[in-house]
């Protein structure tokens, strides 16, 4: 069998800088993992933060990356450095991107069901939590980037990225994974090529924007969605027939690995050319 069709019979994810909750008897058996830039935020707030700093000099970086022929850590870890050092134009510029008021009401209702929310960024992760707290949503664990700002030069690590595959700043797929590995159904919310890797792996994915075109080019099952509120509604009624039916829940399936060191080799920091 072809490395990239190899199943995973059983996954095995080691520990992880924010460890996933058990699944408690009595609890439904879901994780929903939130993308930001264009989902929770929607505008994409990284690309809006490099085209007003960096101007054209970062259009040709994001092609390349949409592309698929750059790995984000690679784009960032470079465009990082051209940004001010001195936070506050950053921030404000950050801080004025409209946000989906709904998101708060998802993630009050998801809680109180006892079924975790994360969000799960490959962006700068900077300007995530301050957005959450305006927006009055409860505390939800924020899988990202760091950056960092001296007064001289911006920069950036990658808590979150896989320890032997560099080709994005944040692996959404291993998230994806310990979520599954802990018995959990994995709902998908994105917008983006950000959201490739998470998107082939979980089980449920909701999609807009480039995703959508994403999973229909690689032929993945997708459902479309517009806005938090909706998803609020689409909770509210699955988790109802899950209480009622339990087998009327997804449950997840070995998938092809199509990305990290498993396919790929260790230590890569750009993405195969794709087919």
């Amino acid at each position: 069998m072809p490395p990239d069709q190899r199943l995973p019979a059983r996954v095995v994810v080691g520990p992880t800088p924010v460890p996933v909750p058990p699944l408690l008897a009595g609890q439904a058996p879901i994780a929903v993992l939130v993308d930001y830039d264009g989902t929770i935020a929607t505008t994409d707030v990284a690309d809006e933060i490099l085209y007003r700093f960096i101007g054209e000099q970062y259009w040709a970086d994001d092609e390349a990356y949409g592309a698929g022929l750059v790995g984000s850590r690679t784009l960032y870890q470079s465009e990082v450095k051209l940004l001010p050092g001195d936070a506050a134009r950053v921030v404000e510029l950050a801080d004025a991107q409209p946000l989906d008021l709904a998101f708060a009401s998802f993630a009050r209702y998801a809680l109180a069901l006892e079924i975790p929310v994360e969000v799960v960024s490959d962006g700068f992760g900077f300007y995530i939590e301050p957005a959450l707290r305006r927006l009055g949503a409860p505390p939800v664990p924020v899988i990202s980037a760091r950056t960092t700002f001296d007064g001289g030069r911006a920069d950036m690590t990658f808590p979150n990225g896989h320890p032997d595959c560099l080709v994005c700043g944040t692996c959404k797929r291993q998230r994806v994974l310990a979520h599954q590995a802990a018995g959990r159904t994995v709902v998908l919310v994105g917008d983006g090529e950000s959201d490739r890797y998470a998107a082939a792996y979980s089980d449920i994915v909701f999609a807009k924007r480039t995703l959508i075109d994403l999973c229909r080019g690689e032929g993945w099952a997708f459902t479309p969605w517009r806005d938090f509120a909706e998803l609020e509604d689409w909770l509210d009624r699955t988790v109802t027939a899950w209480r009622t039916d339990p087998a009327s829940l997804p449950r997840h399936g070995a998938r092809p690995f199509i990305c990290g060191p498993e396919v790929w080799g260790h230590g890569r920091t750009d993405p195969p050319p794709r087919r």
